[in-house]
């Protein structure tokens, strides 16, 4: 038997993945509506312009918008937001500060999914965003399991916009990704 060989993502990235919705959680006039915006670098620091970010999270009441959600469905809030990169490495994807969710092993600060699709990785990469002097932070199941002197690169900074947040990819400064 022969072994078809590894495809990274490749320089084909947007070929079937455009989102009709564009990068918007919610509307421009939805309550607390913020954009969240960042650039994604390689390990040297260069922008990386072909990269696709998806955002996954529960509404401010900490509800996601699915069935399997034991509190009920959020209705009426997607969740989901899908961002290519443009060629300077930036995204920005407009949402609202998600409520804190329930998890196994406690309850879980607000906070934002992220999964990272760029040419080079033979899978996505995940991590999480997290808010700033967000008091559930310090009690966090996920958060905790980092060690301390790397959270800094899970916690957007302040913007008067929203909230920025960059992804490195590798290097000096790594983002932290999880293993799911």
């Amino acid at each position: 038997m022969s072994h078809t060989p590894s495809q990274t993502v490749g320089p084909y990235l947007s070929i079937g993945l455009p989102w009709p919705d564009g990068p918007f959680v919610v509307e421009a006039d939805a309550p607390s509506a913020f954009l969240l915006h960042g650039i994604v670098t390689d390990g040297t620091g260069a922008p990386v312009p072909d990269a696709l970010i998806e955002t996954w999270q529960a509404d401010p009441d900490g509800r996601f918008d699915h069935p399997d959600d034991p509190r009920g469905a959020a209705k009426g809030f997607r969740g989901f937001g899908r961002c290519p990169t443009d060629d300077s490495g930036r995204y920005e994807i407009r949402t609202q500060k998600p409520g804190p969710v329930p998890g196994p092993d406690g309850p879980q600060a607000p906070h934002i999914d992220v999964s990272v699709f760029a040419r080079g990785l033979l899978h996505r990469v995940v991590t999480r965003i997290y808010f700033p002097n967000e008091p559930a932070n310090a009690t966090d199941p996920v958060l905790l399991t980092v060690p301390p002197d790397r959270r800094e690169t899970l916690i957007a900074a302040p913007a008067p916009d929203g909230y920025r947040f960059d992804i490195r990819l590798q290097g000096t400064d790594e983002t932290v990704f999880f293993a799911i």
